[in-house]
């Protein structure tokens, strides 16, 4: 089993920049692929960013794509999401998630979920 702790969340203005990370422990980080999720009010959880445990590849929902980063440091067992060109629709509760197998763009696929951080993006 795996914790993970999400932080880095907070109140900005459109155009700014955040990055979250996510702190594993437990078993070994490394071991899982990874994936953000994000949701808002009203809506239901998306799919953000996945990685796999290596890193060596990632994949992102078209509406982030070329805004938002994923990666990972697997060495300080953290996952990061760097977040540019924030816009108010990005404002959602973010969440990490760890995969026994393949990350996807499917939350069921994930195993273990942190408490999510806001990110609220003010216009």
């Amino acid at each position: 089993q795996v914790q993970l702790v999400e932080s880095g969340g907070g109140l900005v203005q459109a155009g700014d920049s955040l990055r979250l990370s996510c702190a594993a422990s437990g078993r070994t980080f490394s071991y899982y692929d990874m994936g953000w999720f994000r949701q808002a009010p009203g809506k239901e959880r998306e799919f953000v960013a996945g990685i796999s445990w290596t890193g060596g590849s990632t994949n992102y929902a078209d509406s982030v794509k070329g805004r938002f980063t994923i990666s990972r440091d697997n060495a300080k067992n953290t996952l990061y999401l760097q977040l540019n060109s924030l816009i108010p629709e990005d404002t959602a509760v973010y969440y990490c998630a760890a995969a026994k197998g393949s990350y996807s763009i499917g939350s069921a696929a994930y195993d273990y979920w942190g408490q999510g951080t806001q990110v609220t993006v003010s216009s």
